[in-house]
Parts: C-alpha cells; structure tokens; sequence
C-alpha cells in the first residue's frame, strides 16, 4: 500500500513541477513526508513508465510516457484501483473523480484500454472526463471501468 501511495504521489508531483533528476525527485517526496532512497525512485520510475522530455525552459523533465503502444501493465491497473473515487455518468459522459494531481495518468490509462465506446478523454486536476456518442456507450464504459477497479 504504502509503494501505491508513494507512486500516486510521484504522479501528483511530476504534473506539477519540473523535475530533472532522480535527487531532485527524492527530495520533493521527502517534503511530502515519504523517506525514500534514489534506488527506490529508480523502480517506480521505471514501474511507472516514466520518461524525460523536453520541458518549455529547454530543459529534460520526467513525464508520463503517452506512447499508443503501450499495454497496461498490472502495476498501471493497481495505481489506477488506488486513484479512482468515483464514476458517475451524465449522459454520454462519464465523470471520475481521482486523487488529487492524477488525473492526467488516469485518462491515459483510459486512453490505453482502447475501450471502443470511448469517444475521447480529458482531464482537469482531480477529475476525468469521458466522452462518449451516447448514453448507452457511457453505461458500457462505466460497466467496463468498473470492473477493472473490482478485479
């Protein structure tokens, strides 16, 4: 639980500052109250799928990797259960409400699923949106979503 909470962290802070190097990371969970080493940061980053890029200020920072190759790993669908609160629909949407800071990790997840009801997905900072072309195809997402989440 407590490797899930810290990586759930490590999502929160890379969406919300730029971060260059593993040290740099450490430090940032170290203000956040998790006593970690570098080793360990080493294995969520690559647990998580983690990358560097190019940052506007022309400097490489971690970033969650959106390749469309990706597969969803069982460590993805742990750290999703972890962050999802709920799901409610509106018509052909499906709202969810995350953690705080996770939004963006959890709609690409979504994205990744490849689930063919799904339209197209955003994000804003604890909450993700879910379109789809009708409210039928919302109750399949929702369906689909939630089971995922039960497993």
């Amino acid at each position: 639980m407590a490797r899930n909470s810290r990586q759930s962290k490590i999502l929160e802070i890379i969406s919300k500052k730029e971060l260059e190097t593993q040290e740099e990371l450490v430090e940032a969970l170290k203000e956040a109250k998790f006593n970690v080493t570098q080793a360990t940061i080493s294995r969520d980053i690559k647990e998580l799928g983690l990358i560097k890029v190019l940052s506007e200020d022309k400097k490489y920072k971690y970033a969650i990797s959106t390749a469309s190759v990706q597969t969803v790993s069982a460590k993805s669908l742990s750290i999703l259960k972890e962050c999802v609160i709920s799901i409610k629909i509106a018509v052909n949407l499906n709202v969810i409400k995350v953690l705080k800071g996770a939004a963006g990790y959890v709609s690409s997840l979504i994205d990744q699923l490849s689930i063919p009801q799904v339209l197209g997905c955003t994000y804003g900072d604890d909450t993700v949106l879910i379109v789809s072309e009708d409210s039928e195809d919302a109750y399949i997402v929702k369906d689909k979503i939630s089971e995922i989440l039960e497993k």
